[in-house]
């Protein structure tokens, strides 16, 4: 059969084209199936995580941290459990990395709290001694941009379907009550904070970039 295919390269490629065209259906036909697409207890990002990930691609936090912990001892006894597909249902774009000049990110929820992270941004060496990060001061004084992640949250809701207005996930609702819930949440953050400037923000009704990136990564869990 094969030898015969062989003498007649109009039907090997119909062959291969088949061949090739059928592996490529059984690879993505899951991908349409709900049940293919498991969430691990997860929930959609929030309007001011969402802004505090914008700010994490932004400044280009994940080309040095990586959110992906590879099911190897020396990774899980560092980082904990190890990273499960559903855990990045809600994540466009992904941010796996495959460069770490700093660690893991995937669950720094757990193990940082939030005035770490502000003296992180602020002063790396000042917790991390030694530590090649630069300082992100324009943070503090730079405000958040919840519009575009209030768009961004309905844009997965009616493209993706992202679950967001469901029984137990974040609402949206109009844009003045996802304004309202962003700074009641920036509220619950800044009041870990030590930063002043950065209170009197958000006492002001505004979210300044640090606020909405530690929302973001203490969701990281």
């Amino acid at each position: 059969m094969f030898h015969w295919l062989e003498q007649r390269p109009f039907f090997f490629a119909v062959v291969l084209f088949l061949t090739i065209s059928f592996a490529g259906i059984i690879e993505i036909l899951p991908d349409f199936a709900k049940a293919s697409q498991p969430t691990v207890g997860t929930k959609p990002y929030t309007t001011l995580e969402l802004a505090g990930r914008q700010v994490y691609i932004k400044d280009s936090c994940n080309a040095c941290h990586s959110q992906l912990i590879r099911p190897f001892k020396s990774e899980t006894d560092r980082y904990g459990m190890y990273s499960l597909s559903g855990e990045y249902a809600y994540d466009r774009p992904f941010l796996w990395g495959s460069k770490r000049t700093g660690p893991d990110l995937q669950r720094v929820g757990n193990y940082r709290t939030t005035d770490w992270h502000e003296n992180h941004m602020m002063d790396p060496e000042s917790v991390v001694p030694g530590t090649v990060m630069p300082a992100y001061p324009h943070q503090f004084t730079n405000m958040a941009d919840i519009a575009t992640a209030y768009a961004n949250a309905n844009t997965q809701k009616a493209v993706f379907g992202v679950p967001y207005d469901q029984e137990g996930m974040p609402k949206l609702g109009s844009w003045e009550e996802a304004q309202a819930a962003a700074l009641e949440e920036a509220k619950a953050v800044a009041a870990d904070m030590k930063n002043q400037q950065v209170k009197d923000a958000v006492a002001n009704g505004q979210v300044p970039e640090i606020v909405a990136l530690i929302a973001y990564l203490n969701s990281l869990k």
